[in-house]
């Protein structure tokens, strides 16, 4: 019994240090995102400010208004439209037998793996044709379109597991393709919408190339791009910085705080077979 209350002990102090490790950037960012231009220069970034002030989050919070509206309206708006299109096509490819369905698939999974850098040149080219250039509705259309593939993946995935049988008594009830999918499909897709919604969002909010690429000015910026913005020409001002880092991390943050123990659920959906 003592050893296995030594053992305990030692794993308890073995996670909290682990804890504290992982939360000292967070600290650091926090302290410094309150620090004067005076505490920057006489204080380490784990110390406490002597003078706090919330002149940094003010002036990040005008700087990053309008590109933190962007960022929220075309992340949300590419998540649902990926989401919804990946779970049409996960269907598709899964409970509808069409010959080069196969094909078609493994197209989309290739599309995963080709690497943005390889497609700037024709992507700002179409976007400027379309007058889709520096617009949110561009932005919107990029990530959507580049979202499908894994949000197919996932679907695709999870609807493997749903039986044939049900599929094939609502067809012989009279029911069609999209109201199966409508009426059947739509309500037991929960968990992977919500792991495919929590993946996108993140992904299409920490993007930065896209953003940089097909912006100009403040009309379409990403929070992103503007984040980067604040390094300074010469002299870094960390407080700021940092104050940015804050209010971008903010959206991301309650998404998962409000989805993370349904993105759990869903990561286990299919784990146990019973």
């Amino acid at each position: 019994m003592r050893f296995l209350r030594f053992k305990r002990v030692i794993l308890y102090i073995l996670l909290i240090f682990f804890v504290i490790v992982t939360l000292l950037p967070l600290w650091a960012g926090i302290m410094t995102a309150f620090k004067t231009e005076a505490d920057l220069i006489y204080t380490t970034p784990l110390e406490p400010p002597s003078s706090p002030t919330t002149e940094p989050l003010e002036k990040t919070f005008i700087i990053m208004q309008r590109p933190l509206q962007n960022s929220l309206i075309f992340t949300s708006v590419a998540t649902i439209l990926s989401c919804f299109l990946g779970s049409i096509a996960g269907y598709t490819l899964t409970k509808i037998k069409f010959k080069g369905s196969n094909t078609v698939f493994l197209g989309l999974i290739i599309g995963i793996f080709i690497p943005y850098q390889a497609v700037l040149v024709p992507l700002v080219m179409t976007m400027v044709s379309w007058g889709l250039y520096n617009t949110v509705w561009g932005l919107i259309l990029t990530h959507t379109v580049y979202g499908i593939p894994i949000c197919t993946l996932l679907f695709r995935s999870f609807y493997v597991g749903i039986p044939d049988s049900l599929i094939n008594a609502a067809k012989t009830d009279g029911a069609g393709t999209w109201i199966i999918y409508r009426r059947i499909i739509l309500p037991l897709s929960l968990m992977p919408f919500v792991v495919a919604s929590v993946f996108q969002f993140t992904n299409i909010w920490n993007d930065f190339l896209f953003g940089l690429v097909l912006s100009r000015g403040t009309e379409a910026m990403p929070a992103s791009v503007a984040l980067a913005n604040l390094k300074g020409g010469f002299v870094a001002m960390w407080n700021l910085q940092m104050a940015g880092t804050l209010w971008y991390t903010l959206p991301a943050l309650i998404v998962y705080l409000i989805l993370g123990k349904y993105l759990i659920k869903g990561f286990m959906t299919g784990a146990v077979k019973g």
